[in-house]
């Protein structure tokens, strides 16, 4: 008899390596832009995208259908663990030449500080439940409320905001060059 986790093909239902490799290929930009709006930080962003590889690649078996959300979420742990967002003092992060980098409409988004970043990020961008923000970030969810009520204050136009990530995740995005 076969474990459940093959299927009668012999295949199993799990992500393979060339999977991984293949939504990293496909979603190059967006995941780039997801490291970058949360690290406010090119150098950052990048390294976040190759950790984010392999992690997915090395990391524990996941299903197949679960894939590109997987490794959405493998970028937003390496970008907390870069830049440690809960342990901030409400601080913003130096954002120079990101701005030329990035959608116009997007680079607000750079100018909270950094837990707000990543609140408004992973909760209003990506739609995380409040409980798992509290848990990826390590804070309480009042402390993540707090955050996402100060992002929003900042950003009057978030409607259009979200409506660009959005588009950006639906096409190829490309980032705003020079």
């Amino acid at each position: 008899m076969q474990p459940a986790h093959v299927s009668q093909n012999g295949s199993t239902g799990y992500a393979t390596t060339d999977d991984f490799h293949r939504i990293f290929s496909e979603d190059m930009n967006s995941l780039y832009l997801l490291g970058l709006l949360l690290t406010a930080d090119a150098r950052k962003a990048e390294q976040c995208f190759v950790e984010g590889v392999g992690n997915s690649v090395e990391g524990n078996p996941v299903f197949r259908e679960w894939a590109r959300s997987w490794a959405r979420r493998s970028i937003i742990q390496e970008a907390i663990q870069m830049i440690k967002p809960a342990q901030e003092k409400l601080t913003v992060t130096n954002t120079g030449p990101v701005r030329l980098e990035i959608e116009p409409r997007l680079g607000a988004i750079l100018d909270l500080d950094a837990l707000e970043r990543f609140v408004f990020v992973m909760s209003v961008l990506e739609g995380y439940s409040d409980q798992d923000c509290s848990i990826l970030l390590g804070c309480s969810r009042q402390t993540l409320v707090n955050a996402r009520s100060r992002a929003l204050e900042h950003l009057a136009n978030t409607t259009e905001i979200v409506g660009t990530y959005r588009e950006g995740l639906q096409s190829t995005y490309t980032l705003a060059s020079n």
